[in-house]
């Protein structure tokens, strides 16, 4: 599949950060990254490089990927320390680093269970043996596509170089595990522009499966911070020895390392 258009379009890529401004919910890997002493850090799904442009400034070598190239021209845009890769999670070097992040909703865009575990194998292999990858995830029973059905209004930025533009959200679709929304932003002079998503919403013990055929152990399951009581952070450590790239293929999809953003 490929990149939904919030990301893949120059120009909604072009004014996303305007829309995701609020982002103190990445302090809580940065300061994963400082507890777990990780010199080298990949940020699947980079987007427009929040995060890895501030793992970047703290003196860390970081490496973001994601498949939407539009996203990737903002990020190089902000910080030429990082070394952006255009691809999935598929075309990271092997062993390059301590520590895989995967923020926002990068780990719900997997739909299919092929593609979640191509896309953890993946990340297993571009880790050195002992690295780590943490991860949020939303929890379902907490169905939280409820309160985003309830956040109809139009939400407005003044864009630098573009104008005023308007995002409207509605939510289009909830067939359990799966929740589909649209994002429409329309444009000075008269231009609208639509995007539409589906998230993947897994439980514990389906997660947890998944880490571990992958490679990986679960050595905690902590709170999101910012998000007490909604969601899953997941943080796991790949098991040494054999790939599982290598026991198992590494065919990732063409959304492995897709932001999600935070609806």
């Amino acid at each position: 599949m490929s990149p939904d258009a919030i990301f893949a379009d120059p120009r909604l890529a072009a004014v996303y950060d305007a829309f995701d401004d609020d982002r103190s919910d990445l302090d809580v890997y940065v300061a994963i990254a400082d507890e777990l002493e990780a010199r080298t850090v990949i940020d699947v799904g980079c987007g427009t490089g929040s995060l890895a442009t501030l793992l970047a400034a703290r003196g860390r070598v970081v490496i973001g990927v994601d498949p939407a190239a539009a996203s990737l021209d903002v990020a190089r845009a902000k910080d030429a320390r990082v070394r952006w890769i255009h691809g999935d999670a598929a075309v990271l070097p092997a062993a390059a680093a301590d520590l895989a992040v995967m923020t926002g909703n990068v780990a719900q865009v997997f739909l299919t269970d092929d593609e979640w575990a191509a896309t953890l194998r993946a990340v297993h292999d571009a880790l050195r043996p002992g690295g780590f990858l943490v991860f949020e995830t939303r929890r379902p029973q907490r169905r939280a596509w409820e309160g985003w059905a309830a956040d109809t209004g139009a939400l407005r930025r003044d864009v630098p170089g573009v104008g005023v533009v308007a995002r409207r959200f509605a939510l289009t679709g909830v067939n359990a595990p799966y929740v589909s929304f649209r994002l429409t932003y329309d444009f000075p002079g008269g231009a609208t522009l639509i995007s539409d998503s589906t998230l993947r919403f897994r439980d514990e013990p389906e997660i947890r499966a998944a880490l571990d055929g992958a490679g990986f152990d679960v050595r905690e399951v902590r709170d999101a911070p910012d998000r007490p009581g909604l969601e899953f952070v997941f943080v796991a450590v790949r098991r040494a020895g054999q790939g599982a790239g290598q026991k198992a293929g590494r065919g990732a999809s063409s959304r492995a390392g897709q932001q999600g953003g935070r609806p």
